[in-house]
C-alpha cells in the first residue's frame, strides 16, 4: 500500500479516536460508566479478535508472554479506562481530549526512566511545553487553582497508566504480534473492569435497559470503530511507516477532540484552551521525537542525493 494512503488511514483513525472522546461522554451520561466500559471494551475485542481471525494471526501466548499480556490488560486497559470512565463524569470532553494529548510525550518520559534513554534537549523542552500545555488545560477548565477539577485528575491518571503500558507493549511485542496482543489484553481488561462494576454498580446492569437505541449506535462506534478496528488499523500503520511518523499524526487527535466536543456537545473552546492546545501539540512534537527523526531522515535523503527530498 502506497504511503499516502496509509497517511490516509490514519487521519481516518485520529479523526475516529478524537470524535469518540465525545463518544464516551455520552455514554457514560447514559449508563453506569464502569459497566458500559466493560461491554465496551469486550465488544472491541471481539471485532479486532475477528478481524485478526481473518488475517490468520491469531495463536496461544507463550508462558513467557502471560505476564506481559496480564501487566498490559491491568495499566492499559483496567487502570486506563476505569480512570477515563470516571473522569468523563466530572468533567469536559474538551478538558479529556486536551490531557490525553499529552500520552505520546509521557511515553517517552517513560522510556527515559525504565528502558534508560537519556532525553536531548529538544525533548527536554517538549516535556516543559507539555506540562505547560496541561496545566493550562486543566486551570482553564476548572477556573482556577482552588477549582481545580477531579476528573481532570482521573484523566491524568488515565493516561499516565497507559503511557506507562506501553513500556510493557515494546518488550512483549519481540515475541508477540503488537495487535494480537492488543486482543488478550482488551479481553483480559474487559473482564477485570466488569468484576468491579458487580462491586461498585450494583445496578449496572439493569442500566442498560430502556437506553434510546440513538445512544446504543454511539456505544457501537465506540466500540467497533474507534476501539477495535481503530486500534487494528493504527498498529498496521505503525508497521508500515514508523513508530515516529504515525506518532506526529497523533496530535490530530487532540484537534478531533476539541471540534468534536464543540459540534456535538456544544461545549464552549475559549482561547486558554486553544493556548493549551498549541503547548501540548508542541511538546508531543518535540519530546516524542517523531520531529528529530523526521529532521534525520530528509537530512539523510539530502546528503543522498534524493530529489524528493
Amino acid at each position: 500500500m502506497k504511503v499516502n494512503k496509509i497517511y490516509i488511514i490514519i487521519i481516518l483513525v485520529m479523526l475516529s479516536w478524537g470524535i469518540n472522546v465525545s463518544a464516551l461522554k455520552v455514554i457514560v451520561a447514559n449508563f453506569m460508566p464502569i459497566t458500559i466500559t466493560s461491554l465496551r471494551i469486550f465488544v472491541a475485542s471481539l471485532t479486532a479478535f475477528l478481524i485478526l481471525t481473518f488475517l490468520r494471526l491469531v495463536r496461544l501466548p507463550k508462558k513467557s508472554e502471560i505476564i506481559y499480556i496480564i501487566g498490559g490488560a491491568f495499566l492499559s486497559v483496567f487502570f486506563h479506562h476505569f480512570f477515563l470512565a470516571e473522569g468523563l463524569t466530572k468533567t469536559s470532553a474538551t478538558n479529556t481530549g486536551l490531557i490525553l494529548g499529552l500520552g505520546p510525550l509521557l511515553t517517552v518520559v517513560f522510556s527515559m526512566i525504565f528502558l534508560r534513554r537519556k532525553p536531548s534537549w529538544i525533548q527536554f523542552t517538549g516535556f516543559i511545553l507539555g506540562t505547560l500545555g496541561v496545566s493550562t488545560t486543566v486551570l482553564v477548565g476548572s477556573g482556577g487553582v482552588n477549582g481545580i477539577n477531579l476528573g481532570d485528575v482521573h484523566i491524568l491518571l488515565s493516561i499516565t497508566s497507559q503511557a506507562l503500558s506501553f513500556i510493557l507493549i515494546k518488550r512483549a511485542s519481540e515475541t508477540m504480534e503488537p495487535r494480537l496482543l492488543t486482543v488478550y489484553m482488551l479481553l483480559i481488561g474487559s473482564f477485570f473492569l466488569f468484576i468491579v462494576s458487580l462491586w461498585k454498580e450494583p445496578g449496572g446492569i439493569d442500566s442498560l435497559i430502556g437506553v434510546a437505541p440513538s445512544v446504543w449506535a454511539v456505544f457501537l462506534f465506540s466500540a467497533i470503530i474507534a476501539t477495535g478496528v481503530g486500534h487494528m488499523a493504527y498498529n498496521y500503520a505503525i508497521g508500515q511507516v514508523g513508530p515516529a511518523e504515525s506518532s506526529i499524526f497523533l496530535n490530530l487527535n487532540t484537534f478531533f477532540s476539541l471540534i468534536g466536543a464543540a459540534l456535538f456537545l456544544g461545549e464552549s473552546i475559549v482561547p486558554g484552551h486553544f493556548i493549551g492546545l498549541i503547548l501540548i501539540v508542541s511538546g508531543v512534537l518535540l519530546g516524542s521525537g517523531g520531529l528529530e527523526a523526521w529532521l534525520l531522515k530528509r537530512k539523510q535523503m539530502r546528503s543522498s542525493g534524493n530529489p524528493s527530498a
